[in-house]
């Protein structure tokens, strides 16, 4: 062979791998698919969907996906993924936010409830470390001051 034939083969190769390589970015670029196998009886129904994908930033992003006539709204992010909110699709629209709200044909009298005074806690009277003392509630907000710059420290 002929340093000419071996050129023409491996050219002939790299032309063959690239379309390949070509034809495989479609299928995953386009989201191409195959039609069912003959005889198949046509395609399932699809009970999982994906209606919408958000980006929010170069790690988190917003998936709103419809599972059995219910919507689930997932932020997906690196720290774990989380469901904000689901809806189900036959319930009632949510009313706009600038039409009125419905008002009641007739109007009720709620008597309120009689306030009640809550107790004062003394330290010389309840003892110093009791749940509810000044004594105990100071040690809490120590506690919570040396946590929070425990906290500040390691992040």
């Amino acid at each position: 062979m002929t340093i000419l034939a071996l050129l023409r083969m491996f050219g002939a190769l790299a032309m063959v791998l690239g379309l390949l390589a070509g034809a495989l970015w479609a299928v995953r670029r386009f989201d191409i698919r195959l039609p069912g196998r003959l005889g198949a009886g046509g395609a399932p129904e699809k009970r999982l969907e994906v209606v919408e994908r958000l980006t929010v930033d170069q790690k988190r992003s917003l998936l709103l996906v419809r599972r059995d006539n219910v919507e689930h709204l997932v932020l997906m992010a690196p720290e774990g993924n989380v469901v904000l909110h689901e809806a189900r699709m036959d319930a009632p629209a949510l009313r706009l936010i600038d039409s009125p709200a419905p008002q009641p044909a007739l109007p009720t009298l709620v008597e309120p409830a009689p306030m009640v005074a809550a107790p004062i806690f003394d330290a010389a009277r309840d003892g110093s470390d009791t749940p509810g003392s000044t004594a105990f509630l100071s040690n809490l907000e120590r506690f919570q001051t040396f946590a929070s710059a425990r906290i500040a420290r390691h992040a």
